[in-house]
């Protein structure tokens, strides 16, 4: 894939990150949650409210299904599954798969709603061309795109717009874990890289997926043999190319929604970045998060958005 093609590809994904993943973060969501009997939200930076990860697990995963954590966790793959099994386990006590669903529907649209409005300006035109990208996306191997999928859409105009966002993030969720999966490396070892890919101090991001100081030691310890990482946990030239690679094989991934666009991409970006941006400005995505998420290894495809300090956005355990 060429650099343009890439940057395309990369522009997507940010764009769409927050229009499709606020739920995970939206006051609305937490309380309905809630109102099911999980746990509030536990930590709250920059007034925005992270996930608990008991309703996190259960009610993503509950497009695969009522399925046990084993099946979540190997969806989701960056998780550790010591922390993703018990929690689904808990979770399917607490509630349902119709009911979690609608609930996490309900919170994902009523903050679009907030901040949006009921009827935002050319909302058809946007669900129309999410869709077309959708639906133009291989399934092979994607089993959140493919799950969200069996969904169908709410049936109302921002209903449709978050699923619509939401299939287009999880397709390339999904195309990012083939990638890395089959790429020689596991969890650890594509978080511990990702971490500096993104410019992050080591272990300021991994330790937020469940993973422990001694799966991270084993983890450096096998990017240190292939010359990865270095002896005091930096990450190489070569590690550095080899996650851009990861990356790039991504975007390779996901050509064929952006062929589906088109001449249309330009329209689709101009429209999702101005709502992403509304929605971080709200407090419903973290500016940090996105920050660390747009700028990504390189090249800043994003929209401007700056990082901090791994201290400041994760709460980074030593």
């Amino acid at each position: 894939m060429g650099t343009e093609y890439g940057e395309q590809a990369r522009r997507l994904r940010n764009a769409v990150e927050p229009v499709a993943a606020g739920v995970y973060f939206a006051p609305e969501a937490h309380s309905a949650y809630e109102a099911l009997g999980f746990d509030g939200s536990p930590v709250a930076q920059d007034g925005v409210a992270r996930p608990e990860m008991k309703a996190y697990f259960t009610s993503r995963g509950a497009c695969l299904g009522q399925v046990p954590g084993e099946v979540v966790a190997a969806a989701f793959g960056c998780f550790n599954p010591k922390v993703v099994v018990p929690a689904t386990k808990v979770g399917w006590q607490i509630t349902d798969r119709p009911t979690i669903l609608a609930a996490r529907e309900q919170g994902a649209t009523a903050m679009l709603q907030r901040v949006l409005g009921e009827q935002p300006d050319d909302v058809a035109r946007v669900t129309e061309l999410l869709r077309r990208a959708a639906d133009a996306a291989p399934w092979a191997g994607r089993p959140i795109y493919s799950g969200l999928h069996s969904l169908g859409l709410p049936g109302t105009p921002v209903g449709d717009l978050w699923r619509a966002a939401d299939l287009v993030r999880e397709h390339r969720g999904d195309s990012h874990v083939i990638t890395w999966a089959v790429g020689g490396t596991d969890a650890v070892e594509v978080l511990l890289l990702t971490e500096q890919w993104w410019g992050l101090p080591p272990r300021a991001y991994t330790p937020s997926r469940g993973w422990t100081d001694a799966d991270m030691d084993a983890g450096f310890q096998r990017l240190r043999e292939r010359g990865l990482m270095t002896a005091d946990e930096q990450i190489t030239d070569a590690g550095r190319a080899f996650r851009e690679e990861i990356e790039v094989r991504t975007d390779e991934l996901e050509r064929p929604l952006l062929d589906a666009l088109g001449d249309d991409l330009d329209e689709l970006l101009d429209h999702l970045d101005t709502w992403s941006e509304a929605i971080i400005d709200a407090g419903s995505y973290p500016q940090r998060i996105a920050g660390v998420y747009n700028v990504g290894g390189g090249p800043h495809f994003g929209s401007g958005l700056t990082i901090d300090t791994a201290e400041e956005q994760y709460g980074r355990r030593d």
